[in-house]
């Protein structure tokens, strides 16, 4: 068994970095805490984490440290540094939430890039949405200048939260594969799980075992009835030296096709996203699949300072693909275990808001299990009392996160007349600037909290696209016009309202 960290008194200057090509080190070190002793020795902790990704390192580096001085195992199937083409953009939101916790230091050293906006490009035309000048809502990090959020390749920043977590003293990170959960059979209490440790069965336990496994949790079948839906894909290419029309912006393409992202994730890296739907007929086998889509449909739209760049990516074939999921988020009630990040809710990646979501998450659930309301995390009646609070106190953010994720993905992939309308909607909307632009990017941005101001924006965004269909319709079509308009909105209604109801079932 590899233990990462079991010293009462280590810092980050004492410890052996974490590189790709070395997933595990050892530092065995005398006069070991008893709970780092039972951690060791009896691999018993107050708090068992699966999965040392976003959500689940940055718990257990809260629950360890002060006040909460937790005893934590943090379980990962492998330590080496993670390559993946999502959780890549950081909004302004979540980066206030990392210094919240303390874990600023996360984004230096990994050349990350600061964000300041977004630019939409629909059909050649181009409108900036910078993040908006003071306009903090309920964070007054925010209420004098403009916000910034990061970038970075996600391995890098995964590194980064994963030294730290080796560096505390209540922690033990362990490389470990867990296989299933050990539930009591008179009580169904979660008591730990069972794993694969170096090839041999092992067992761990813990007053409270936090399931942060991911999108592709294993364990999600088990306690979350809701089903993921996925009806396209993100295929990525990292384009070298790409110029990009607005530098330290992310950027939205809209066309004929799905949306294109855009953003730099290092000096020299830009990531680009392209969504393709299932079943779309120009990435079918017949027609060259997906690489013939993205030379002959999708290079062609985008900008001209972009396209050496992305051909040349498109020619050394380094193309990979993540499912664009959809999961509402579900109260945990299963006594001795919880579920969060990725394998309790997910939303559509557009709107760069999975990373802000769960270090919220964190700094909401830091305040819930604090000492002073539970002192004891093996009483699960406390515990589940504020797991259901956890559940309700996360809508303002998450709500506005989730729903604006899958209502633009909507607008932006429109596959009928009236989301086109929408779309087009959406886009002389931010041509209006002013609180046109600053409301909806202070939505996704993290900083404004407030779901009603997610339906006011959305439904203007509706009613302006109802009166451009009046008024790009001649005086003799005005009652078609009329019909017409009104469809946009009832689609609007039938876009926004099933998401509104999924965010508040319980």
């Amino acid at each position: 068994m590899t233990y990462m960290h079991d010293t009462p008194q280590s810092t980050p200057s004492s410890t052996t970095s974490l590189s790709s090509n070395s997933p595990t080190y050892e530092k065995a070190e005398p006069n070991l805490s008893p709970t780092a002793l039972r951690r060791m020795l009896n691999h018993e902790s107050e708090v068992l984490v699966v999965g040392a990704g976003i959500l689940g390192t940055a718990l257990a580096i809260t629950l360890a440290r002060p006040p909460h001085n937790r005893s934590v195992i943090l379980l990962e199937r492998s330590l080496k540094e993670p390559d993946r083409i999502v959780g890549e953009l950081l909004q302004p939101g979540g980066v206030s939430a990392l210094k919240e916790l303390g874990l600023e230091e996360c984004l230096e050293g990994i050349d990350s890039v600061v964000v300041k906006g977004y630019q939409v490009i629909y059909y050649g035309e181009s409108v900036n949405i910078p993040y908006p000048e003071n306009a903090g809502g309920d964070n007054t990090q925010w209420k004098s200048g403009r916000p910034e959020g990061r970038s970075f390749h996600h391995g890098r920043f995964i590194r980064r939260l994963r030294e730290v977590a080796m560096s505390e003293p209540n922690i033990s990170v362990i490389e470990s594969t867990v296989t299933d959960v050990i539930k009591c059979a008179y009580t169904g209490h979660i008591l730990g799980v069972n794993a694969l440790t170096n090839g041999e069965q092992d067992v761990y336990f813990g007053q409270l075992t936090v399931l942060a496994d991911g999108y592709a949790s294993k364990f999600r079948k088990e306690y979350i009835s809701r089903p993921v839906v996925s009806k396209s894909k993100f295929w990525g290419l990292e384009l070298i030296d790409a110029v990009l029309p607005q530098p330290l912006h992310g950027h939205v393409i809209l066309g004929d096709g799905a949306p294109v992202l855009l953003y730099q994730i290092g000096t020299h890296e830009t990531r680009a996203l392209v969504d393709i739907p299932e079943h779309l007929a120009s990435a079918s086998p017949k027609n060259g699949g997906v690489k013939a889509h993205l030379r002959n449909v999708v290079l062609p739209s985008l900008p001209e300072s972009v396209k050496p760049s992305f051909s040349k990516a498109l020619d050394e074939g380094k193309l990979r693909s993540m499912p664009n999921s959809f999961l509402p988020p579900s109260i945990n009630r299963v006594p001795g275990m919880v579920m969060l990040g990725d394998a309790m809710n997910m939303r559509h990646p557009l709107t760069g808001g999975g990373m802000t979501v769960a270090f919220n998450d964190v700094v909401l659930l830091k305040s819930l299990l604090s000492p002073e309301l539970v002192p004891d995390l093996g009483d699960t009646a406390v515990v589940l009392k504020q797991m259901e609070r956890f559940h309700w106190r996360r809508k303002n953010l998450t709500s506005v996160i989730n729903i604006l994720a899958q209502a633009l993905y909507s607008l932006f992939a429109a596959h009928d007349p009236y989301l086109r309308s929408l779309q087009l909607g959406c886009f002389r909307y931010f041509q209006r600037g002013g609180s046109c632009v600053s409301g909806p990017v202070g939505l996704l941005a993290g900083i404004i909290r407030q779901p009603l101001v997610l339906a006011y924006h959305f439904f203007s965004v509706a009613v302006l696209a109802m009166w451009i269909v009046l008024a790009e319709s001649p005086w003799w079509k005005w009652p078609w016009g009329l019909v017409f308009g009104m469809g946009v909105f009832g689609k609007a209604v039938i876009v926004f309202a099933p998401l509104l109801w999924s965010e508040m079932r319980g």
